[in-house]
C-alpha cells in the first residue's frame, strides 16, 4: 500500500521518517526490534487504513532514521513518538506498538498521557521473567550473524549500509541485555483502555500476558495462535500467518470502536 505521505520530523536531535496512510482517527504504529514500517506493518497496515489515519516511523538508528549516537532507550523512543505527534499537530492518537515497540508504547502513556487515547500493546514485557527461559541468555551472545535475514533485507533495502544495520542489530541488543524490571505502578497508573495482544507460543510467556492484563484498570486481553507477530504478518513470521492478521485487525478496531 502507498503512502499517503512521508517525511521527516525534527525529534530530539534526529530526523525522524515517518509514513502516514488512510484517513480518519488517527493510529499510531511502533514498530519492534531490529523493524521497518515495511518488516513489521507493511502487511497489515492496509487491513487498518481503510477505517483510520495511520501513522507509522522509524526509530533511532531503524530504516530511513539515523543513529543519533547514544544507547537506545525506551524512554528515549517514546519521548520521540511524542514530538512526532506534536511535529504532526496531533494532540491525541491511538496507540498500537509490537514487542520493543509496546515497550515504547507503555512509556509513552507513562511519560506522556495526554497524547494517548486508547493502547494496543501487541507481544510486549514489563519484567524479564515475562521471556521465555533463556532469552537474555541468547541475547549476551547474539551478533548480526544471527539476526533474522527477512529483518537484515528489509534494512538493506532502505539503507543499504552494513555499518549502520550491525549499528541497528548492537542497539536493540544491548538495550535488551541492560533492561531492568519496570515497577507494577508504573502499569497501575495507565488508566486508559488497553488491549493486551499475544501469541500462544511467543517469546513472552502467556502467564506474562495475564500478570499484565491484571495489572492494568482499563485491559482487554487475547492471546492468539502462533509465534511472535504472527498475528501482524510481520516478515518473518508472514509465511506462517494465515488468516490471524485479518483476525486480529477486526479484533483491534472493534477494540478502538468501543
Amino acid at each position: 500500500m502507498q503512502a499517503t505521505s512521508s517525511g521527516y520530523a525534527p525529534t530530539n536531535g534526529i530526523d525522524l521518517y515517518y509514513e502516514i496512510y488512510g484517513s480518519g482517527e488517527p493510529l499510531v504504529l511502533i514498530h519492534g526490534g531490529g523493524s521497518t514500517i515495511e518488516s513489521n506493518f507493511g502487511y497489515f497496515i492496509p487491513l487498518l487504513a481503510a477505517d483510520r489515519q495511520i501513522i507509522a516511523m522509524e526509530l533511532q538508528a531503524h530504516g530511513h532514521t539515523k543513529d543519533r549516537g547514544t544507547p537506545t532507550t525506551f524512554e528515549q523512543d517514546a519521548d520521540d513518538v511524542a514530538a512526532l505527534l506534536a511535529f504532526l499537530k496531533i494532540p491525541q492518537a491511538e496507540i498500537l506498538g509490537f514487542s520493543n515497540g509496546g515497550n515504547t508504547a507503555m512509556q509513552l502513556a507513562a511519560r506522556h498521557p495526554q497524547v494517548v487515547k486508547k493502547l494496543v500493546i501487541a507481544s510486549s514485557f514489563f519484567k524479564r521473567d515475562g521471556l521465555f527461559k533463556g532469552f537474555f541468555d541468547f541475547m549476551k551472545t547474539a551478533s548480526l550473524a544471527n539476526m533474522p535475514m527477512g529483518l537484515q533485507e528489509a534494512y538493506l533495502a532502505i539503507n543499504n549500509d552494513h555499518a549502520a544495520l550491525e549499528i541497528m542489530h548492537n542497539r536493540d541488543r544491548d538495550r535488551m541485555i541492560a533492561f531492568v524490571d519496570w515497577p507494577e505502578e508504573m502499569l497501575r497508573n495507565i488508566t486508559v483502555p488497553t488491549l493486551l495482544i499475544g501469541g500462544d507460543q511467543d517469546v513472552m510467556t502467556p502467564e506474562h500476558f495475564v500478570e499484565m492484563f491484571r495489572l492494568f484498570p482499563k485491559a482487554q486481553l487475547a492471546i492468539l495462535p502462533g509465534g511472535h507477530g504472527g498475528y501482524l504478518g510481520e516478515v518473518t513470521q508472514r509465511h506462517l500467518s494465515g488468516e490471524q492478521p485479518e483476525m486480529a485487525a477486526k479484533l483491534i478496531l472493534t477494540f478502538l470502536k468501543e
